[in-house]
């Protein structure tokens, strides 16, 4: 989901290269192309949409990994893709988020059946929002009502003009406000950044921390995840990384690599595909949140109609997406898009095998453009999800 997804609807509703360095040999599977081959025709696929660039990262039951690139990553330049590149976070924040909730949970600090109120009184109020009737739980899954109204850009010259603009949480809430509710607390599904927001201040309250902080020490630091950062309000971002480019339209492609994140407090992480991987392995193997948390963290309820056609069979767990393979069963994700970047992931409920892919321009011009977007990065994850494991040649 990215994380200006309603805005995203609202507007609309390359070379590739195998770096096989990083995976042990292996032998094509007689029933098709073997999971590298695929891997490399995935990639090729989404650049053939007219995506500039494009790196994936498939990480086997046995630990061993497998990277292919696509496309460029300057239009300019023609440089290629990194294979190691950072680019926003953006909506995956949303998964570090939930973690760092259900860990206080665990350690008796919060509730996830606590009201807003509890914790802000009277911040969630006015137009018919209540506070008092919307729990932590009803926040995590976009089942709060809050209604979503976060500053985004639909045109080049909105870019221009916003792309250095500092929000606090606080003015985030207040725009939210303006508007009654989508519906009553619990009783609809409806995507919600700022319900996001509202999670972020209630970490801060009961830590005493940013919650970009608690964040840092609970989650990027035990794993080792040191190239996953918190860029506050810098408008840019390590290198080595992929320009981000947005079509708004025929003719119209604009850079938009240098921003900053509307909401800086949650979503202005960075990362790559390395580390993407090693939090969604790591969640769902149980190093991160007792038992009984990750089982409520995948306690799903059905997406809307509305992004059903984004994520077909799709539900939302407390941060955590749930979808199925073709394969049988289903794996776990959280997709992130904003400024150019668009990023589709996949772990297995055990959380042995993963795909990460990530998309250095996003068509969000035409619903078409979307979907088609949307459908062949997710077929990559399926893909990568279902191939059969890599074998080592004797």
């Amino acid at each position: 989901m990215t994380s200006t997804l309603r805005r995203h609807l609202a507007v609309a509703l390359g070379v590739a290269t195998l770096l096989a360095a990083e995976v042990a040999t292996a032998v094509a599977q007689p029933a098709g192309p073997s999971p590298i081959e695929q891997l490399r025709q995935d990639t090729e696929a989404i650049h053939a949409l007219g995506i500039s660039g494009v790196q994936a990262r498939v990480i086997a039951p046995d630990g061993r990994q497998s990277v292919a690139t696509s496309g460029t990553a300057d239009l300019n330049t023609g440089r290629p893709v990194p294979s190691d590149g950072y680019f926003r976070m953006a909506s995956t924040s949303k998964t570090l988020v939930a973690t760092v909730v259900l860990q206080l949970e665990a350690e008796g600090r919060l509730s996830v059946a606590d009201t807003v109120d509890h914790w802000l009184p009277g911040v969630v109020r006015g137009n018919g929002n209540d506070g008092s009737r919307i729990t932590i739980r009803q926040l995590l899954q976009h089942t709060s009502g809050i209604h979503d109204d976060l500053p985004g850009y639909t045109t080049p010259e909105e870019y221009y003009q916003q792309r250095y603009d500092v929000y606090g949480p606080e003015q985030l809430v207040a725009r939210a406000m303006a508007h009654p509710p989508d519906f009553p607390p619990g009783e609809g599904w409806e995507y919600s950044n700022t319900g996001y927001v509202v999670l972020g201040m209630i970490i801060q309250k009961a830590t005493g921390h940013p919650a970009h902080q608690e964040i840092e020490d609970r989650v990027l630091r035990p794993l080792g995840l040191d190239q996953t950062r918190w860029m506050g309000t810098s408008p840019t971002l390590p290198r080595p990384h992929a320009k981000a480019y947005q079509l708004f339209g025929p003719g119209s492609v604009v850079d938009v690599t240098d921003q900053i994140s509307v909401d800086s407090e949650i979503l202005s992480f960075v990362t790559t595909t390395r580390d993407e991987n090693g939090l969604f392995r790591a969640l769902l193997a149980g190093r991160l949140l007792p038992t009984r948390q990750l089982a409520e963290m995948k306690q799903t309820v059905p997406v809307s109609a509305e992004v059903q056609q984004l994520w077909p069979g799709g539900r939302y767990g407390l941060g955590l997406v749930e979808r199925p393979l073709s394969c049988g069963g289903t794996y776990w994700s959280h997709e992130g898009g904003d400024g150019g970047y668009i990023t589709h992931n996949g772990v297995t409920d055990d959380g042995r095998r993963s795909a990460v892919v990530s998309m250095s321009e996003a068509r969000g011009d035409t619903p078409e453009h979307i979907l088609d977007q949307e459908n062949a990065a997710s077929a990559l994850i399926d893909h990568a999800l279902c191939g059969v494991p890599l074998r080592q040649e004797h």
